[in-house]
């Protein structure tokens, strides 16, 4: 059960937005971590949304979020969410994070990354984004003959009898890019630096191995909730709030 906060402190807390929130399991992990306090939610079953409103009711839910307008989106400092893992599990039809797919639903939260700009992103999902294929939409006129000459690469015509490697470059199709990879990328694109790693559910005591992906990335470029932090830190520092450390980057 979630212990009740004091409101006046409300507004010094960092800001959390949750996607794909379920019942709010991940949330809760980082409303402790980062001393923060979630102020809205997007989730689309109704029941399970209504589990969440009853542990966070003032957090509006947003809905769906293929058809969020971010411009109109209260900012948040953090953004967490773990994306519909049916398409990437090992016990599904491994579709991949592709467009169409519920695990390219991904691609809506990167917007919402884009639009937001958080200081902080928080992902979980299954052991199986390691391994899920990832397919990229080719964008309107890509080229990718004329960008990728067969010559340019060792294998080609002028070097024959190279001994074959498919894990290098060559006659053969590179390594197909896999979904953590995707999501990796997507969140370099945006600018920002992140950090994975993957846990089963018994390294924390549960009675069971299920094993989960975690991914931390911040962003790497100025932004203000980086002063708000640091003028925590200060105020740490001075003892005028109890040390925290859950903020040394």
């Amino acid at each position: 059960m979630r212990e009740p906060t004091d409101a006046s402190n409300d507004d010094c807390r960092l800001r959390i937005g949750s996607l794909f929130s379920g019942y709010g399991g991940l949330d809760l992990a980082v409303e402790e971590v980062f001393d923060a306090r979630t102020i809205w939610f997007s989730e689309i079953n109704e029941p399970v949304a209504r589990v969440f409103a009853h542990h966070w009711p003032g957090a509006p839910n947003l809905g769906d979020i293929t058809t969020i307008d971010w411009r109109a989106v209260e900012p948040v400092d953090v953004l967490c969410g773990g994306f519909p893992c049916q398409d990437v599990s090992t016990v599904g039809k491994r579709a991949g994070l592709a467009p169409g797919t519920r695990s390219g639903l991904w691609a809506h939260m990167a917007t919402a990354i884009e639009a937001l700009q958080p200081e902080w992103v928080v992902i979980e999902n299954v052991r199986g984004l390691l391994s899920a294929p990832a397919i990229r939409p080719s964008p309107e006129g890509d080229d990718d003959e004329r960008r990728n000459p067969s010559a340019a690469t060792p294998g080609g015509a002028t070097l024959r009898g190279v001994e074959p490697d498919p894990w290098g470059l060559g006659d053969q199709p590179a390594r197909p890019l896999r979904a953590l990879g995707a999501v990796l990328g997507d969140l370099a694109d945006l600018r920002y630096d992140a950090q994975w790693i993957g846990l089963p559910a018994s390294a924390i005591g549960a009675p069971h191995p299920r094993f989960r992906i975690f991914i931390l990335a911040r962003r790497t470029v100025s932004h203000p909730a980086r002063i708000r932090l640091d003028q925590r830190q200060r105020a740490n520092r001075t003892g005028a709030r109890p040390a925290r450390d859950h903020y040394a980057g």
